[in-house]
């Protein structure tokens, strides 16, 4: 299950999070955004219990996006004890999001 994130849930999920949290930073009008969200589904499947998996669409959500520096998307950030721990900037394949994954689980 994929987590929406917004100010008012940002640092409960993320920063106070006792496990890794992958965060998709993304938005509607972006092609290569909409191509990796089967591809974040099935991370969210496939680390269910293991880590969250969270989304931050960045039209909505400017702030958010601010704060990590988010000058590209999609762009996705694992969080590890709340500090972001890898990036990844543009749509990869799974394996590159699982090796990254499997690092901090």
């Amino acid at each position: 299950m994929e987590i929406e994130l917004t100010k008012s849930n940002y640092e409960g999920e993320v920063m106070k999070s006792s496990v890794p949290v992958l965060v998709d930073f993304w938005a509607g009008w972006c092609g290569p955004c909409q191509m990796l969200m089967p591809t974040i589904a099935e991370i969210a499947e496939e680390y269910a219990g293991k880590i969250k998996v969270c989304k931050v669409n960045v039209d909505r959500e400017g702030e958010i996006a601010a704060q990590n520096a988010i000058v590209s998307i999609p762009t996705v950030i694992l969080f590890v004890n709340g500090k972001p721990a890898e990036r990844i900037v543009g749509a990869h394949a799974i394996d590159d999001y699982m090796d990254v994954i499997d690092k901090y689980i």
